[in-house]
């Protein structure tokens, strides 16, 4: 069934959940302050959808003003993509609550903020939720939804079946917790890993072959639960016993990553992180990620969008 699915912010983010809703067959709007920027980024949303395999005929992409848009007849769902600024977030979803039909569910795709800490005093709370998808948006298969504190649950299981029928696999929150599910559980990784690093006792190199060639080459076939469901709780139980009480318990990222942000050197958009990087490395490293991506759809046994 084509519903109109509209898109707030138009970022990488935004570009990549528009490509999806039209590649499943919905109308898509983009709605910004700048239609013009808009209007140019259409034909890439396009010619990403088309990427996406699509089993119907790809839905048209519009673009319009947001102040001046209110067109809501046959709209499913709204997604906000902005920038992660509280104060931004909170007028525009205030402005939301007043101008988008009550039935109509509002999402927001921030991770970083839970939906009552955006909508607090708002009077349709009840529609409002986080739908959190990951970069690269369009290749990422899970969705992450999350209930506010007031958020019906029909509405959002209806989300889970909308955001389902685009191909993608979604994870229903009953309450927003710090970072959702997916964060949260790569910054339990990361505390780990970084606190060994910080200590000398392993390279950044080490961590990512051991989470890739170890560990974290199951992952794609089994997750951990299923996977201790195979190998035993018991085997687990008496292994954590001695692992759990000398595993990282620091409540701030350690210096040794601290200090690589403080000196400007935040990864491959500055050029350097732990290690130097070109503009050509840059552009064939992520050539090599996305192709490992697709390539990782035939191990979890789905087909790509």
């Amino acid at each position: 069934m084509n519903h109109t699915i509209v898109i707030i912010g138009s970022g990488h983010m935004g570009a990549g959940i528009a490509a999806i809703f039209s590649a499943a067959g919905h109308t898509v709007v983009l709605l910004g302050r700048d239609v013009a920027r808009l209007q140019a980024r259409l034909p890439a949303i396009g010619a990403l959808a088309a990427t996406l395999q699509p089993v119907h005929p790809p839905g048209p992409l519009l673009a319009a003003d947001l102040n001046e848009w209110n067109d809501w007849g046959g709209v499913a769902l709204v997604i906000e993509t902005i920038s992660e600024d509280l104060a931004a977030k909170r007028a525009l979803f205030a402005d939301l609550d007043h101008r988008v039909p009550p039935h109509i569910p509002i999402g927001s795709n921030s991770s970083g903020y839970g939906i009552d800490e955006m909508t607090e005093g708002l009077g349709t709370t009840d529609r409002m939720l986080n739908v959190h998808y990951s970069m690269p948006a369009h290749i990422v298969p899970m969705v992450e939804v999350a209930m506010g504190s007031r958020t019906s649950l029909p509405l959002a299981e209806g989300v889970c079946r909308l955001i389902q029928a685009t191909g993608k696999k979604t994870t229903l929150i009953r309450q927003y917790i710090p970072g959702l599910l997916i964060t949260r559980l790569q910054h339990a990784l990361m505390r780990e890993a970084l606190s060994l690093v910080d200590r000398g006792l392993v390279t950044p190199q080490d961590i990512d072959d051991a989470v890739r060639f170890g560990f974290g080459f199951r992952f794609a076939a089994l997750g951990p639960m299923a996977q201790k469901e195979m190998s035993g709780w018991d085997t687990h139980v008496a292994s954590g016993a001695s692992v759990y009480p000398s595993l990282s318990n620091i409540s701030t990222p350690p210096a040794c990553v601290a200090d690589l942000v403080r000196q400007g050197r935040t990864g491959m958009k500055s050029g350097a992180g732990f290690e130097e990087w070109t503009p050509d490395e840059v552009a064939a490293f992520r050539q090599r990620y996305e192709a490992r991506l697709q390539a990782a759809f035939a191990v979890l046994g789905v087909a790509p969008d």
